[in-house]
């Protein structure tokens, strides 16, 4: 049963990873959950029968990607009302004049539709998606990263993405997550973001982290960092008050939706 549990914990993995990355490669797949290539082509072809993926030649790459990129659609569309509601919070917190950076993903993307009033906002993101619903705005400067193309969350990374932010300075950042613990912290589903994700919070005087609740107490992948890189966590009302109050504790402070 042990044997049976880790199989499909280590499946739900990759396919968080193929998710957030569009591919990946058998042997790099095998080398980060330390199992044989084989092990890993069996998970594959269950991931495929159950209509999840594709596999290719030495890899596998989500099935939905050409169809999503065609029509600039994001792949982790799930609790959009808390996300929506988020990101019109989230906006309250911008002022006219100010120089931000803005986040690849769903919830960052809320707060770009939400911008049409503000005034002299100057813009970095590394979301294409983003960029383009942005950059048609007169009152805006938007600035985009380099990089290599990550699909399914429409956006650039790696390490020119993370090189972009380097003697750049900014009022506030808005970064995503894909799961925050007090005892893991920040984690995404894939290791290609943490460069970016700290060039940015470097380059940031405020961070605030966009995260439904359904984030909250979750662990992803691969580790950013403690809870402690972020001042303030704009999420919903489904996170509970005794992890509200050991985050408060801790120095970042939340602001909850309506």
């Amino acid at each position: 049963m042990g044997k049976m549990m880790l199989a499909q914990q280590r499946r739900t993995k990759i396919l968080e990873l193929l998710q957030e990355e569009g591919s990946a490669r058998v042997s790099a797949l095998s080398k980060l959950f330390e199992v044989s290539e084989p092990t890993i082509r069996q998970d594959l072809e269950r991931l495929e029968s159950d209509g999840y993926i594709s596999r290719e030649h030495g890899g596998a790459y989500l099935k939905t990607i050409p169809e999503q990129v065609r029509s600039l659609a994001l792949h982790h569309t799930e609790n959009m009302d808390k996300k929506i509601r988020i990101g019109k919070k989230a906006v309250g917190f911008i002022e006219n004049g100010d120089f931000v950076i803005l986040d690849s993903g769903t919830t960052v993307t809320e707060i770009a539709k939400n911008l049409e009033n503000k005034k002299d906002l100057k813009i970095i993101t590394t979301s294409l998606n983003i960029a383009l619903l942005l950059g048609a705005h007169y009152e805006f400067e938007v600035m985009v990263t380099g990089g290599d193309f990550k699909a399914p969350t429409l956006s650039l990374t790696g390490e020119k993405a993370a090189n972009f932010f380097q003697q750049i300075y900014v009022n506030k950042l808005f970064l995503a997550t894909g799961g925050l613990s007090l005892e893991t912290g920040l984690t995404y589903p894939g290791f290609n973001d943490l460069k970016v994700k700290k060039a940015m919070i470097d380059s940031a005087s405020e961070v605030y982290l966009v995260a439904d609740s359904t984030k909250i107490g979750k662990t992803s992948f691969a580790a950013l960092g403690p809870v402690e890189l972020v001042q303030y966590l704009i999420t919903d009302a489904g996170i509970d008050a005794k992890t509200k109050t050991q985050l408060e504790s801790r120095g970042i402070k939340v602001i909850v939706t309506d």
